[in-house]
């Protein structure tokens, strides 16, 4: 008897890529202060993506930011 395979669980190996649309970022910070470790400010004062492929272990803290952005400016795509 052969065993059907469940759904796949590649979207959680899939890398995501954050993109900030630095026109519509206010320089808030509310994405800092949930995920210091992949934005921050630059030395010019602009909002910073330290890390555009964060690991999967951060996605959901990523996507929180994203959510919590006041104007919208992050983005999180596969």
């Amino acid at each position: 008897m052969r065993c059907r395979q469940g759904p796949s669980h590649r979207y959680k190996e899939r890398n995501m890529k954050v993109e900030v649309d630095l026109e519509l970022c206010e320089r808030q910070a509310v994405c800092i202060g949930i995920v210091p470790s992949v934005f921050d400010f630059g030395d010019d004062g602009a909002l910073k993506v330290l890390r555009t492929e964060p690991p999967q272990d951060l996605r959901e803290a990523v996507e929180d930011a994203a959510a919590a952005c006041p104007l919208g400016a992050i983005t999180v795509r596969e």
